[in-house]
């Protein structure tokens, strides 16, 4: 219950909307239900007399209740549309909000792609059960209670039918809903996978095309599309069932009653038009439980994406937020203290392992390292991207617990090994970094970032158009670009993460140049494969497996540091090939 509860609370101001439904839905029935005793009426008391007058009055009144059927009918329909799709804007809306709260454990957790058929096909999912939910859940039911009643009215006897009917169509449904559930939970994972295939395919387009990779890629993507298709399928047969086992215990309960009643009307013991009338009560109350089972179908359906949707809107972020607190950075200062870290919070399996280290305020630390040596890890638990399995990570003074998570990430700016540009201008995105920042204090950062050049050297300078993801500028530009737009925030402590990775030498010299005449009083932390990128830097970290093997300055690394060294003299005998 809680589960329904939840996801039926985001209805919200449509909530006028889903109560108004079933009110003209109530009006809909009542003008269906009358309509067949007064065609009985017309057939018995008007056709048989030949009594004109009244068959058109009573025609009359059937069509002006026709109409009201119809209008009413019209504002059911209105109203229950409008309530499903402010009710799926809100759940799209709570899950997107929820989704903005996520460390990045939490995201890791359901993926990407998950997360995205959650939001589209989930939802969707709900919307169109919560619709029919809506109509069919008061009009069925009213239906076949009234029908039922007018049907016992007309002949008692006949409404026997009823009894071998109802069990019937019972127990199709209870096969079905049984069974359907699992299927259709293994086909939104198929969703899924086809999804991240789709996103990975797309974000790595380059990559495929350099590499003349498409057939390969088509012949993946089919196999997605086949498992998806087989999955769909094998959840869909058993739906498909129901439809024609309903029809043929509808029509057989018709065809009994036809048979049963034709004898008593031609022994007298039923009036024509009262036959009539039953036999479209009938087919109100069969349709009535067709609807009904249609309605435990489509639970059966949606249920798998109420549960997927529920699972994201009840994860507790892995990192809880403070926004209350009023701790604020003193300085650019970073104390780790006896920090291990693992990315499934397991101490068996740690990214990080007993690191040790202070970084004072204004100063300049490179990490070296080898691939998967933990240097991104490092840093990310800086700003909390990630929560620090065990020790204390100290920013400004502070446990960075303390601070809320606005306050202590607009204090460090951190420019991320894979640079990430959104749709829109340059200049929209380089005030992500400030959304205040002026025309001149762009153009400064960009000076620093040695991006102001190539810049202006575009028709529309600072108003270029970057499109999805920053695709009409190179990997170096992007970078410095990112740069820029972290200086604009003007941190405390600003984090190089491989950023200047895709830049020349000259280039990566001058930025660092710029850090150090405008940024001396910022603290500085450099993650680079290049020594040349942090032989200035006031300290060197090396790190191995999670570990810190060494710190000092490049010329005393040269001395103590076996790793530092050995990377040193390759890059230097590269180099010089």
């Amino acid at each position: 219950m809680p589960m329904y509860g939840t996801i039926l609370s985001h209805v919200g101001k449509y909530r006028k909307q889903a109560l108004l439904a079933p009110v003209t839905i109530i009006g809909e029935v009542a003008m269906e239900v009358i309509i067949p005793t007064v065609m009985a009426m017309i057939i018995d008391n008007g056709v048989k007399k030949g009594d004109i007058g009244y068959i058109v009055k009573m025609g009359g009144l059937m069509v002006l209740m026709s109409v009201f059927s119809l209008c009413f009918g019209a504002l059911a329909a209105r109203f229950s549309a409008v309530a499903a799709m402010g009710f799926s804007k809100n759940l799209r809306s709570a899950l997107f909000h929820r989704v903005q709260g996520f460390s990045f454990a939490n995201v890791d957790k359901f993926s990407t792609a998950s997360l995205t058929t959650r939001l589209t096909t989930d939802v969707t999912n709900l919307q169109n059960a919560f619709m029919m939910f809506v109509r069919m859940a008061f009009r069925s039911p009213i239906m076949l209670i009234c029908a039922t009643i007018m049907a016992v009215r007309a002949n008692a006897r006949l409404s026997v039918v009823f009894l071998f009917a109802i069990p019937l169509l019972a127990l199709a449904v209870f096969l079905i809903m049984t069974n359907a559930h699992p299927r259709f939970e293994k086909m939104l994972k198929r969703y899924d996978d086809m999804n991240a295939k789709v996103q990975e395919n797309l974000v790595g387009i380059r990559v495929v095309k350099a590499f003349a990779r498409e057939k390969y890629e088509n012949e993946r993507f089919s196999e997605n599309t086949k498992n998806v298709r087989l999955a769909q399928f094998a959840a869909e047969k058993l739906v498909i069932l129901s439809m024609p086992s309903m029809q043929l215990v509808m029509y057989a309960s018709i065809a009994a009653i036809l048979y049963f009643g034709g004898h008593m009307a031609v022994n007298g013991d039923i009036e024509t038009g009262a036959l009539s009338s039953f036999i479209m009560y009938v087919g109100q109350i069969l349709l009535s439980l067709m609807m009904i089972s249609m309605l435990f179908i489509t639970f059966v359906i949606s249920r798998a994406s109420l549960q997927r949707v529920y699972e994201v809107l009840k994860e507790e972020p892995a990192i809880k937020d403070t926004p209350a607190s009023e701790v604020t950075a003193e300085d650019g200062s970073v104390c780790f203290e006896n920090v291990s870290f693992s990315y499934y919070g397991d101490m068996n399996n740690l990214a990080l392992d007993r690191i040790d280290l202070k970084i004072s305020s204004g100063e300049t630390i490179g990490i070296i390292g080898g691939t998967g040596s933990s240097k991104t890890s490092l840093v990310q638990l800086i700003p909390r991207l990630y929560e620090a399995t065990d020790g204390k990570v100290i920013v400004g003074g502070h446990d960075v617990k303390e601070y809320s998570l606005k306050t202590l990430r607009d204090q460090v700016a951190m420019v991320l090994q894979k640079n990430v540009l959104f749709s829109g201008t340059i200049k929209e995105n380089l005030r992500w970094g400030d959304e205040n920042a002026t025309d001149e204090e762009m153009q400064e950062a960009c000076k620093a970032a040695c991006a102001h050049e190539f810049i202006m050297s575009f028709p529309d300078g600072y108003d270029t158009d970057l499109g999805q993801g920053g695709v009409n500028v190179s990997g170096g530009q992007k970078q410095r670009i990112c740069i820029a737009r972290a200086l604009l925030k003007k941190p405390k402590i600003i984090i190089l993460d491989d950023s200047t990775s895709a830049v020349d030498t000259a280039t990566d010299s001058s930025i660092r140049k710029a850090f150090r005449e405008k940024l001396a009083d910022t603290t500085t932390i450099i993650i680079a494969q290049r020594i040349s990128s942090v032989m200035d830097a006031d300290r060197i970290i090396v790190m191995d497996g999670g570990r810190i093997t060494d710190i000092g300055t490049h010329d005393e690394l040269m001395q103590k540091s076996e790793i530092y060294r050995e990377v040193y003299d390759s890059q230097q005998k590269g180099a010089d090939e």
